[in-house]
């Protein structure tokens, strides 16, 4: 089923546009990264899922599966657009600001956009930005703690919401309107230097988000909205006591009467963002970590089976040529090989596995498969070279040996070796470009604090390191 947006062999570089230098956005910052990337010989940028955060910035726990993060909104070019001084203060503040500007001098043309991208999109628009506003009215609370007939939706005190709500909700359509606008110029400037964007989409949705908010028929929860279980993963490389993520799980049955409606319009917006996707999360199709919500770990949960099979199914349907990478890491069971192997699902391979002293292993070189993805390292990893400084002096020694005593400093080695690779696709993050150790880290896995804050200045960057590139993705046969 899956295929590949593209032929012969690749290279990208995984960067989240929230990691851009300051001033960011998906306008001035992202365009000049994607000059930097073609110039370096890439074709492919890899992003994180795009949504709307909570206060933490984890992309993993978005206000929904469908929204643009407005903080990825370049307030600047925006302003330009309006024939506006550069608005100061908070983001709320600015959004007020060209709302104000836009509803008193925009061009025929802008309006007529923006009423055909609200016609277009007021399937999740519409209630997104519903729940924004009634969030900001219940002073930005869980929904589940909102009255009883916001919270169970009763029809009468929606209309009355949609009415009293009525400028905040147009002022979140905008906001969308203007991320919308910006990404779609970027995707296209990005195709005119022949690079493709890859896109995150997670299996799980947050809890306290419009997804679950206005489908609650589609997630096991109790009469009071709350989960009576939750996602995560059993003890492995990252914990002992393993993750407990405390999304809640699908009540699969009633989507899969209704077709996989659901699913095929996440997927649907993902696709109008990016060339290609992660399934995030995909040994999920087969079956989910099911933790009873009461448990505080995610040791006392157990595997409970996913139709899979039926929801891809009904992807290929809508997507003829769904093109869909799956994150195969973890525990992976013979069910989850056998679905990904019938829909043909490109699979990752992260050299930082590797070296635990088996030929055998699957992450290592010599076992790749060209149906596959290899990073040296992911958005979870610490860095090439925080990971090598942090192994014993055997395994250390094993990484060289198999490297061919290279007489390149880490992180190039490892580079190399992912170029090198006969996986169709090559990510490099963009620390490991850089060089950096572990204080440039992006995430740390089942920990909460310091994540997902990253950020890279141009002045780190070689005036070199472009032709560099350049010259290794043209050694291995890459664009």
């Amino acid at each position: 089923m899956s295929k590949l947006p593209f032929s012969g062999r690749r290279s990208g570089v995984l960067l989240h546009p929230t990691s851009l230098p300051q001033p960011g956005g998906i306008a001035g910052a992202a365009r000049h990264f994607v000059d930097f990337l073609a110039d370096s010989g890439f074709g492919v940028w890899q992003v994180l899922p795009l949504g709307p955060t909570h206060a933490d910035g984890s992309p993993y726990l978005c206000l929904s599966s469908h929204a643009g993060n407005p903080d990825l909104i370049d307030r600047r070019a925006a302003a330009e657009h309006l024939r506006l001084d550069p608005p100061n203060g908070g983001r709320a503040a600015v959004v007020q600001a060209l709302w104000s500007a836009f509803a008193e001098r925009a061009s025929d043309s802008d309006r007529q956009s923006f009423a055909q991208f609200k016609a277009d999109n007021a399937h999740w628009l519409d209630e997104y930005a519903l729940f924004r506003a009634l969030r900001t009215e219940q002073g930005e609370t869980h929904w589940c703690t909102w009255p009883v007939p916001l919270r169970q939706r009763d029809p009468q005190a929606l209309a009355a919401a949609r009415d009293r709500l009525q400028s905040a909700i147009e002022r979140c359509r905008f906001e969308q309107f203007l991320f919308d606008g910006q990404w779609q110029a970027l995707r296209a400037h990005a195709a005119a230097r022949d690079v493709l964007l890859f896109g995150d989409l997670p299996i799980f949705v947050d809890h306290d988000s419009a997804d679950v908010w206005c489908e609650q028929r589609f997630f096991q929860l109790d009469p009071n909205g709350q989960p009576t279980a939750v996602a995560g993963v059993p003890p492995d490389y990252f914990s002992e006591t393993g993750q407990r993520w405390g999304n809640p799980l699908y009540a699969w049955e009633p989507m899969e009467q209704d077709g996989f409606s659901w699913w095929q319009e996440r997927v649907a917006t993902q696709l109008r963002h990016c060339d290609l996707l992660r399934i995030d999360h995909f040994r999920g199709f087969a079956a989910c970590w099911e933790i009873p919500a009461n448990e505080p770990t995610a040791v006392g949960g157990h595997w409970v089976k996913s139709p899979g099979a039926a929801l891809l199914e009904s992807l290929q349907a809508r997507f003829p040529s769904l093109p869909v990478i799956a994150e195969d890491l973890g525990t992976i069971t013979p069910d989850v090989v056998e679905l990904q192997q019938r829909f043909e699902l490109p699979g990752m391979k992260v050299l930082q596995f590797a070296f635990d002293g088996s030929a055998s292993n699957p992450y290592l070189p010599h076992n790749h498969l060209i149906n596959s993805v290899v990073y040296t390292g992911t958005h979870d990893n610490d860095t090439s070279c925080g990971w090598f400084n942090s192994l014993d002096s055997g395994v250390r020694q094993r990484v060289l040996d198999y490297l061919g005593q290279p007489s390149e400093h880490m992180p190039w080695p490892l580079v190399r070796a992912a170029l090198a690779s006969v996986a169709q696709l090559a990510i490099i993050p963009m620390q490991d470009l850089l060089g950096l150790d572990s204080e440039a880290r992006m995430n740390r896995p089942g920990t909460v604090g310091e994540n997902w804050a990253w950020r890279f200045d141009w002045s780190q960057v070689d005036p070199r390191l472009a032709s560099q590139l350049r010259h290794l993705n043209g050694l291995y046969g890459r664009r």
